[in-house]
């Protein structure tokens, strides 16, 4: 037993565990007891102190021979490091380590001298800028090389324009990044400015030769290429912006040094057949990756592009595309609303802007501004006061042309009679929303569809118990304005009956309507329908008295003519009735003041 105990005692002082002078014993006291169990253990615990203070020098022979022992492993550790302590050691970066203070050019290692590596410097290149890059540009190389892969790839025209976009790859190989950061220039720059990147670099024989051979190019492989230049330029912007979250798909990157190429050649093929951007829409529209803010600099330079091949593409992706985001608030910013103004801004502002818009204002049988798009311009650009910000304003700048284009139509054709029944429904609706200028606007818009399409008197009379406040308001400006709608309008009796239709709407309404305001509405509609009618009423009275008149006047003078005898009454009747179908009613009745 006591052999046990020295073993234990020995491997605790070899562990380095200082047993003290209670030799590894250690006494546990518990201090919740109470204190007359403490009382009665106290001559035991007396007890156990004077045995402990008397056998000190017990194991102290025990103790010396672990001493030794344990300075002999110190020592003999010591001499071991000592004797790796001049290794070098490489750690493949051309660094070393070994020495003390790591500062040692040589060290002695098994008789052997290890010298310290150096870096080799690596050769700095030379930046090359865009523009110098594209004044390297021969155009006789680039003719000879376009008609060399026209004949190599005859019939195959996707790999034509493949092999075009190499060609200004290789071109633009050596400019780096750092001189054509192109998400920096795009989102710093204005919309002006934007047009010029980067194809002003290019010369102007490079740039007809180039267009030219593209010119030549069908229709679909243009579209295809256009489709695909985009998706590389903005896998590059994802790539340096981090895929988006959810994103499984692994989209071939490509380097940012060739997007000065993408650039180039895809200016080129929008401002040589812009109608391309067009063919593209729905699937820009359907497809998220050409959506959102971080795309939009990226989509408004591509429009810019094509604003300068022509002018109506410019105006139909505005309205189709980028219009659509100003209506929803999930995706306008500020920064957003002011680069879409900015293009609209350039577009209205352009020489000859209005009568280019207004000649092409149906692009391959689509509406550049259908009735649809005008409505959310005309909320955009008359909001409630509360509701206005400083980019109001400049909305109000540009509505009225894009609201002409949106009105163009031929008198009486097929197309003006839906343009005016589309519009007559949002801005009857838009009249009585209470906003001022607001109804202002759509009850203008409201007037302008009553005289140019009969139809839109049968259209309101079938929604009129729907909004009967807007009737109102129409009502009143018809009657303030009258002269003005009898002199434009198609006629006054489509009027007639939409009145009378109203006005029996009204009072069947009534007898059911408990509700008092709108009660009182209902009341003035029929107040003023009368008022009007009344007024239609006198002024065919008028008309025919006039008329009466007239055939009286002409009569009396034929008998008083001294030669009655030879007065032929059948050419006097004719005379009559040709001065009846030529009058003018319309402009009789603005004579007449009906007002």
């Amino acid at each position: 037993m006591e052999d046990y105990d020295s073993i234990l005692i020995e491997e605790k002082l070899l562990n380095g565990v200082n047993i003290g002078e209670d030799h590894g014993w250690q006494t546990v006291s518990y201090q919740k007891k109470n204190k007359k169990q403490s009382l009665k253990k106290q001559p035991e615990d007396d007890w156990n102190a004077g045995v402990e203070s008397s056998g000190g020098d017990v194991f102290r022979s025990i103790e010396e021979h672990a001493e030794e022992r344990r300075k002999r492993i110190v020592e003999a550790q010591k001499l071991y490091e000592a004797e790796n302590s001049t290794a070098v050691i490489d750690n493949g970066n051309g660094e070393e380590y070994g020495s003390s203070d790591g500062e040692n050019a040589a060290a002695v290692s098994g008789g052997a001298v290890v010298e310290k590596k150096s870096k080799p410097k690596k050769a700095k290149k030379p930046k090359v800028t865009v523009a110098e890059a594209a004044a390297k540009i021969d155009n006789s190389d680039l003719v000879v090389f376009l008609v060399d892969i026209s004949a190599s790839y005859e019939k195959q025209e996707d790999i034509q324009l493949m092999r075009f976009a190499d060609y200004f790859g290789r071109a633009f190989a050596k400019v780096s990044s750092s001189q054509f950061p192109w998400m920096k220039i795009l989102r710093e720059s204005a919309v002006e400015k934007m047009v010029d990147i980067p194809l002003s670099q290019i010369s102007e024989d490079v740039y007809k030769t180039s267009i030219d051979w593209l010119n030549q190019r069908s229709f679909d492989a243009l579209g295809s290429f256009v489709l695909w230049s985009l998706d590389s330029i903005l896998a590059d912007l994802v790539q340096h912006q981090g895929a988006s979250k959810g994103s499984k798909k692994v989209v071939q990157q490509v380097p940012s040094k060739s997007q000065v190429a993408m650039f180039v050649v895809l200016a080129m093929v929008l401002r040589r057949k812009p109608d391309v951007l067009i063919s593209l829409l729905p699937i820009m529209n359907e497809n998220a990756k050409y959506q959102g803010q971080d795309k939009l600099p990226v989509m408004i330079w591509a429009i810019t592009q094509a604003c300068q091949g022509d002018l109506i593409v410019g105006l139909f992706m505005w309205v189709h595309f980028l219009l659509p985001m100003l209506s929803s608030k999930s995706n306008s910013n500020p920064q957003a609303r002011d680069l879409i103004l900015q293009l609209a801004e350039r577009i209205v502002s352009l020489p000859k802007a209005r009568a280019i818009l207004m000649n092409g204002a149906v692009r391959k049988g689509e509406r550049v501004v259908p009735p649809s798009a005008l409505e959310v311009l005309m909320r955009i650009t008359f909001p409630s006061p509360s509701a206005r910000i400083k980019a109001t304003e400049r909305f109000e700048a540009v509505y009225p042309t894009l609201k002409e284009v949106a009105l163009v139509a031929s008198p009486g054709s097929k197309a003006m009679k839906q343009i005016t029944q589309q519009i007559m429904l949002f801005a009857i609706k838009a009249v009585a929303e209470g906003v001022p200028e607001l109804t202002r606007e759509a009850s203008e818009l409201s007037m302008w569809c009553l005289t140019q399409n009969p139809d839109c008197y049968k259209l309101w009379d079938n929604v009129y118990l729907d909004n009967v406040e807007a009737s109102l308001i129409i009502i009143k400006k018809l009657s303030s304005e009258f002269k003005v709608h009898s002199a434009k309008g198609p006629g006054l009796d489509p009027l007639k009956v939409a009145l009378n239709s109203i006005r029996l709407k009204s009072e069947k309404a009534l007898a059911s309507v408990d509700d008092a305001a709108r009660q009182a509405s209902l009341k003035e509609v029929q107040k003023h329908s009368k008022i009007l009618l009344g007024r239609l009423s006198h002024g065919n009275g008028c008309v025919k008295a006039l008329l009466l008149i007239g055939i009286t006047v002409a009569v009396g003078a034929a008998f008083v003519s001294k030669d009655l005898q030879s007065l032929d009454l059948k050419k006097l009747l004719a005379v009559v009735s040709k001065d009846l179908q030529s009058l003018d009613l319309k402009k009789l009745l603005a004579d007449l003041n009906l007002a």
